[in-house]
């Protein structure tokens, strides 16, 4: 259909593209097909029967506010139960130094509006989130990459970087990153905290996947971690989220950062939804109150960690060499590259389209890179497949390796 001549779109969409992610998902009506591709929980782990309660006791108690309009700040019981969250976490945080956001993906929309204009650096990890690659390139920001390793960013690199760049933030996902699944040392966060501080610069933590761990816990998170590091407190912004750990239909998260930061994003979360779901907030703030989470997390890590055994042991005996990977300790991926072993494939991209013909899928890792992509790499979810599926679909890739 012709675009009618009034529809002058703004330039910003120009630095956009269409999800990757979300065109691969065009191709996965196949009947019968095994998607490894998206990063959702699984529904099967929802506790439908404490988020129910949740519910009643919400219309029982404050029927009132929870179907009333209500802060732009957040629902404040549920800030409260957050702020003991956080704190059942190691990081000390007051009810009003958070805001609630409609998931975490508002928060780094948020921080997009509040902080970038047009042609200011950003640095981010290299491979990212790629929302955020997304996001942050809408509001014009110039990204940099910065290079990881199964420990996660590599500092000294990163402050090279940071000096050679001067951006307006660092945006790191030190726990069990998406794509990657790596995991920052306790050194490294260290490292990160003090050159916040050196060079003054904002960095941006987002941690959607750290109550995901499948053994010990991992190292504290940087916020809980800044309390060592004398003045890096303010110089951190904290994303989180009830999306992978209770519901994503909730769309529940909360950002804790400096006090004029918070108020700039209040600002604009006025003008786009004036407000989280109230609904959604008390629903969530009665769970949280019941005391239900960490029984939830404790089952869904146990069914993550058995999912991501079966696949690593999978693809070792269906893909052998051809493939290599860190095992991850939590999360929701695995993060792979192809090897070209014996003169085989390294493209993920025709990697993909063999493994959708085989009935299974994944996502390609290039687009995860804000600049110079590896074509090698691919992820791969075993979130939502029980450990059959997981056995049947990485058998399905061996033959695509091969076929």
């Amino acid at each position: 259909m012709p675009l009618p001549t009034a529809l002058h779109f703004a330039a910003r969409l120009n630095n956009v593209e269409t999800s990757a992610i979300r065109e691969l998902f065009k191709l996965l009506g196949k009947p019968g097909i095994i998607s490894f591709a998206g990063g959702f929980p699984d529904p099967a782990m929802f506790d439908v029967d404490g988020i129910r309660e949740a519910v009643n006791a919400a219309l029982r108690e404050e029927p009132g506010a929870a179907l009333q309009y209500g802060a732009t700040e957040g629902y404040n019981p549920l800030r409260e139960q957050l702020a003991a969250f956080m704190a059942t976490k190691g990081a000390t945080v007051a009810a009003g130094e958070l805001i609630v956001t409609t998931g975490s993906q508002q928060a780094l929309d948020l921080l997009g509006k509040t902080m970038i204009s047009p042609g200011d650096k950003v640095i981010v990890e290299g491979p990212t989130f790629l929302a955020t690659i997304q996001c942050f390139r809408l509001y014009g920001a110039e990204l940099i990459s910065a290079p990881i390793d199964a420990h996660g960013v590599k500092t000294d690199v990163l402050e090279d970087l940071i000096v050679e760049h001067r951006p307006k933030f660092v945006y790191l996902i030190p726990t069990f990153g998406n794509p990657s699944g790596a995991l920052l040392s306790l050194e490294r966060r260290k490292k990160v905290l003090e050159l916040a501080v050196k060079y003054n610069t904002l960095i941006v933590e987002d941690d959607p996947y750290g109550d995901l761990y499948f053994g010990a816990a991992p190292p504290p998170s940087l916020l809980a971690l800044s309390d060592s590091v004398p003045g890096s407190r303010k110089l951190l912004a904290y994303c989180g989220s009830l999306s992978k750990v209770l519901s994503p239909g909730l769309r529940v998260g909360w950002m804790i950062g400096h006090p004029e930061l918070l108020a700039k994003a209040t600002m604009c979360k006025q003008f786009s939804d004036a407000h989280t779901s109230t609904f959604a907030q008390a629903t969530a703030a009665q769970y949280l109150k019941a005391g239900r989470m960490p029984a939830t997390l404790a089952h869904v890590r146990r069914m993550y960690a058995e999912r991501a055994a079966a696949m690593g042991n999978a693809l070792k005996r269906e893909l052998g060499e051809s493939i290599a990977f860190e095992p991850p300790g939590g999360g929701l991926f695995f993060w792979a590259r192809l090897t070209g072993d014996q003169g085989g494939l390294t493209d993920a991209g025709e990697f993909a389209k063999r493994a959708i013909e085989k009935g299974v899928a994944f996502v390609p890792g290039a687009p995860f890179y804000a600049s110079n992509p590896d074509f090698s790499t691919l992820r791969l979810s075993f979130a939502t497949a029980d450990v059959d599926k997981i056995r049947e679909g990485i058998a399905r890739l061996g033959q695509a390796l091969t076929g």
